[in-house]
């Protein structure tokens, strides 16, 4: 008989959802509407609604599903329950108990970062490994960290908290999370457009980037490519920030590949080459030579590592 399982990433707009077979095979993927009102009150049955839907439309029983793995924006501890969501508007949710109970298939929640993690183990940019980092180069940094190709959660659900590791000490304003000096202030793609400025204003030397409207880390790493020396040293700083973090939590975890993911991994494998070089500049020797990969699955990672975390069920 052939087994099925769904892949669901809730965001603060859409609910990303995906049909798969066990292995791994992607046979639909859809997106509702993400109904916050009513402090989130419609989520979950909406995505029960929608996986029951889908079953009928395909003609798929309950008894050749292996179940329902749903990524949501926060921390998800190892019951399944989260504390709180604030783009959700929930407070504390059972997710795996309420979800399973509106359509009677068995349910495995995570935090979304450390899904698209297990996504990219799966089928993506760390493809054949089972002991990996994903990194999420985006407004913000997020992280997620697979041990022994299971995901990481942590005590409070928030293992993985890459971007908010304190890197940066002459960093005085807040981050969102209230703290100063996170690696989300220096690595994001608003951190890296932080160093551009910090290097304009404080050089009068001729740049690509001087007097760019909007300028962004796009436009930092395109004036990279074309030579720029400003820019390269913007690159380096932000490289210096992040390949440093991460020789230290790869002195913790011991990752076969680090992948980087995120808008600002569009940029290509240049990227990497500044992110490598200064972790291998600080990493313990047996974990210098740990590969890099750029994430491969983009926006469809959730719903991978959804569907991987109960297709083994």
């Amino acid at each position: 008989m052939k087994k099925y399982c769904f892949g669901i990433d809730v965001g603060g707009t859409t609910i990303k959802c995906g049909l798969f077979t066990v292995e791994g095979v992607l046979l639909e993927k859809w997106e509702i509407k993400t109904r916050t009102k009513d402090n989130g009150a419609n989520v979950l049955p909406d995505i029960a609604a929608t996986v029951l839907a889908k079953m009928g439309e395909k003609g798929i029983e309950a008894d050749s599903v292996s179940g329902i793995g749903i990524g949501v924006p926060g921390p998800v501890n190892e019951n399944g329950c989260l504390p709180y969501a604030v783009n959700l508007h929930w407070g504390f949710k059972d997710i795996e108990g309420e979800l399973g109970e509106m359509t009677g298939l068995s349910v495995k929640a995570a935090n979304d970062a450390n899904i698209a993690a297990l996504g990219e183990m799966w089928k993506g940019g760390g493809a054949g490994s089972r002991n990996m980092i994903l990194v999420t180069l985006g407004t913000g940094v997020g992280g997620g960290i697979i041990i022994d190709g299971k995901i990481l959660p942590g005590y409070h659900g928030a293992a993985g908290e890459i971007g908010h590791a304190f890197v940066a000490p002459k960093i005085k304003d807040p981050c969102n999370c209230g703290n100063c000096g996170c690696l989300e202030q220096v690595a994001s793609a608003t951190g890296i457009a932080r160093l551009a400025k910090e290097e304009l204003e404080n050089s009068d030397e001729d740049s690509l980037l001087r007097g760019k409207p909007d300028l962004d880390a796009k436009k930092v790493f395109d004036a990279v490519k074309e030579g720029d020396a400003l820019a390269i040293r913007v690159a380096e700083e932000f490289g210096g920030y992040l390949g440093t973090a991460l020789s230290i939590f790869a002195e913790v975890t011991d990752p076969q590949v680090i992948v980087i993911g995120g808008g600002v991994s569009k940029a290509g494998p240049i990227i990497l080459d500044y992110i490598a070089k200064n972790y291998r500049k600080h990493a313990f020797p047996a974990l210098r030579e740990t590969d890099f990969e750029l994430a491969i699955l983009g926006n469809d990672a959730g719903i991978y590592g959804g569907a991987k975390m109960v297709a083994d069920l």
